[in-house]
Order: structure tokens, then sequence, then C-alpha cells
């Protein structure tokens, strides 16, 4: 079983988003697969994701809702064998906690693009839905590249 975290700054917005693609995604190809999400910052720690990540994920039938904010932690990178981060100050946070090569091969962007996935908290709807929309293509690209037909 391979294991993904997906990791933002508060784990409310774009990790929860790609939380619950990665899930969607490996479910409908039939991959078994773990998936949780973290932030970097605990902020928010125990709190459910923002209201506009849980309604633009409904908007495609993927319910997120039961999801809770957590803070990234060192033991994350025993238990999982790829560390997703949304941006780039995400990379370094999660990067200076790695202790080992082994670690840090397991840390990469969530977008395999190596593009960024923009912060939609502070602006409006439509900046969840383009977040929604990059999270799903990077989630569809992850899955192939780890499970090439």
């Amino acid at each position: 079983m391979t294991r993904y975290l997906v990791v933002c700054l508060g784990n409310i917005c774009r990790s929860p988003i790609g939380e619950g693609w990665i899930r969607h995604a490996a479910m409908v190809r039939g991959l078994r697969v773990k998936v949780d999400s973290a932030g970097t910052s605990g902020y928010h720690a125990g709190d459910p994701p923002d209201r506009r990540s849980v309604a633009t994920m409904r908007s495609v039938d993927i319910d997120i809702s039961g999801q809770r904010s957590r803070k990234f932690v060192r033991a994350d990178f025993q238990k999982f064998d790829h560390i997703l981060v949304m941006d780039r100050a995400n990379l370094a946070d999660v990067l200076a906690m790695a202790r080992t090569e082994e670690e840090r091969e397991k840390v990469a962007l969530f977008d395999p693009s190596g593009a960024e996935v923009p912060d939609p908290y502070y602006g409006g709807e439509d900046g969840f839905a383009l977040v929604r929309e990059q999270v799903r293509e990077a989630a569809e690209a992850q899955l192939s590249a780890d499970f090439p037909s």
C-alpha cells in the first residue's frame, strides 16, 4: 500500500482538497492507498476544512467534511512514502525537519509539473475552484507516475 501525506500551511484549504482528490482518484482506479493531510502550522489543529474547500469538493461529489486539521510532525517521515507539499514555503519547512537523505527524498511539490498550488484562503470562491482543478490534474499525474498502467 502506498502512503501519501498532503501538506499545506494550515491544513484547511489546499491539503484537504489534495487528500480528497488522491483518495477519490485511487478509489476510481481500484488502487490501495493511505492518504492523510497536515499543515506546517498548527493554527487550525482539530478544525474541519474551510467551508469553501468543502463546497468546491462537494460540487464534484467528493465529501471532505470529515477531515480534521493537524500539524505535520517528524514521525510523518516514517509513516508516509510520499510527502507532497503545495508550495515552496511548505517545501522548505518540511525539508528543514528532515534528518536523512531518505526523508528528504520523500518530499516533493504536490504538482509534478513543479507549479505551486496557490493558497485561496484570502480570495473568493473562484480561487477554490481553480485550486480544485489544479489539484485534480496533479493528483491524477501523481497516481499515474506511481502506478503506471
